[in-house]
């Protein structure tokens, strides 16, 4: 599923209520069975989430970042040797993450959101600073996570990525969803004025996603 739309959309926003980080909002959120605003630590054993900026220990090795991040949860976990070769970071484990090139991090970003394995995953713009040859192998591997049942959310303003990863799109602007359709069909669309002005009224969006759910209402 995709948060499609320009740059101050809202989309980040939607994705930090859904996350459990910004609990200021009025209505509800839903994930996994339960409200957003009184989740406690097994729901963060749940779900992976990777910013479009990502923070790490800068002084710490890209293996030593892995293995502080897997150190914090519980559940199965992934080998973090296994995520770096998957995203072209196998000869990278010893080097600090402070030499590392934005790509490099984003690639990283990547495998620190899946070592728990979660249920739902967020990525906020996960092709960003990715090379044509990186970009298209993490979407490989965001759609073999879609295929082995995860649910995926993921905000964007690419278009392009859109069409090729997600079954679903909301198109947001203004903080608002004007419509939500498959991004294959109508996405591109245009829409008069009338079409989008009734679109915008829609106050309730359920994901439903091989299996994972996710649910927003907004009043």
């Amino acid at each position: 599923m995709a948060l499609l739309g320009p740059s101050g959309a809202g989309k980040s926003t939607a994705q930090q209520i859904l996350i459990g980080k910004l609990k200021t909002y009025s209505g509800s959120a839903w994930v996994l069975g339960q409200e957003v605003r009184s989740v406690n630590a097994a729901f963060y054993e749940r779900i992976g989430v990777a910013y479009e900026f990502p923070h790490f220990y800068n002084r710490f090795t890209a293996l030593e970042n892995l293995r502080h991040f897997r150190s914090l949860y519980r559940n199965q976990l992934t080998d973090p040797k296994t995520l770096r070769e998957q995203v072209g970071l196998g000869d990278a484990a010893h080097k600090k993450v402070e030499t590392f090139s934005k790509g490099m991090k984003m690639r990283l970003n990547y495998c620190r959101s899946v070592l728990n394995n979660p249920e739902v995953l967020f990525l906020d713009e996960p092709t960003s600073g990715l090379d044509p040859v990186h970009a298209d192998n993490l979407k490989q591997l965001i759609e073999a996570r879609r295929e082995a049942g995860a649910t995926i959310v993921i905000t964007t303003h690419n278009m392009q990525a859109a069409e090729q990863l997600c079954d679903r799109a909301a198109f947001m602007m203004n903080r608002q969803i004007l419509f939500i359709d498959s991004p294959r069909k109508h996405l591109y669309r245009r829409r008069g004025e009338k079409d989008a002005m009734r679109l915008t009224r829609l106050v309730c969006l359920t994901f439903v996603i091989n299996g994972g759910i996710v649910t927003i209402w907004s009043i």
